[in-house]
């Protein structure tokens, strides 16, 4: 069974592998300063609950946007399992064309969203996800990647707007009684759940202009059951499309 580890910014996504089929998955904190002895407990712990041990582990394919986390987890997954370890980076087969101006810029999470959503939904296509950053990548119909969308997260965009502000405070993400709040939590509800639904929405219509038939639309990430009931432009949600990148990128560069 294959291990898939994308590390992001604020969140990193663990999932095990048989094949195509996602036989458990978990989402932990990223924290860069953890230790590798830490990320060893944490991985062993997370295989046990669900029945699993490290002798069942073929290999290990990784991404990730925390460049101290990505030595961490290297060694630890040398610890994990004898099988190969593949680190999407440049170098590493994807089986897309990166057309842009530096391909080594691109995020590893993007390039295992793209990779996949092109293998499950058919190209062109378009992967919103939503993260630490709202960010959105760009497939076209010969299957080459064409660059993308960088915005601020949902919780970034509302940190900010909690502490640049004297009296308004956090509240939890859900939908208020009206888009017209009536009271200062709704007002933020509103504001952090319509505005970040009409961001996407707005991104997404200006990419779909640029192709002259239609695309498909795919949200992934852990906000995406928050945010896409509330958009228009995109209504489908594939949880498990980096992590099947991360399978498909390790294929290629194993067989």
């Amino acid at each position: 069974m294959l291990l898939a580890i994308d590390i992001g910014n604020t969140q990193t996504a663990v999932g095990l592998l048989d094949g195509s089929d996602v036989l458990a998955h978990w989402r932990l904190t990223t924290v860069a300063d953890r230790t590798e002895d830490e990320l060893r407990v944490y991985l062993t712990g997370l295989l046990d609950l669900e029945g699993y041990e490290l002798g069942d582990i073929s290999g290990v394919a990784l991404s990730s946007v925390v460049p101290a986390l990505t030595a961490a987890f290297r060694h630890v997954a040398r610890f994990i399992t004898d099988g190969q370890i593949v680190i999407v980076g440049p170098g590493v087969k994807t089986g897309m064309p990166i057309l842009i101006d530096n391909p080594r810029e691109v995020g590893a999470d993007r390039i295992a969203n793209a990779v996949a959503a092109k293998a499950r939904h058919g190209s062109p296509v378009v992967v919103v996800d939503f993260g630490t950053s709202t960010n959105f990548d760009v497939v076209s119909g010969g299957g080459e990647y064409l660059g993308g969308v960088i915005a601020p997260g949902l919780h970034i965009a509302t940190n900010a707007l909690i502490s640049g502000t004297a009296a308004l405070r956090r509240v939890e993400y859900v939908p208020p009684r009206s888009p017209i709040g009536k009271g200062t939590v709704e007002a933020i509800q509103s504001g952090a759940l319509y505005g970040h639904a009409g961001l996407v929405d707005g991104i997404m219509e200006r990419i779909a202009g640029e192709f002259d038939g239609d695309v498909t639309r795919i949200a992934t990430g852990g906000l995406a059951p928050t945010i896409v009931p509330h958009c228009s432009s995109v209504s489908k949600i594939d949880e498990f499309l980096t992590l099947e990148g991360l399978r498909t990128i390790y294929e290629l560069n194993t067989t």
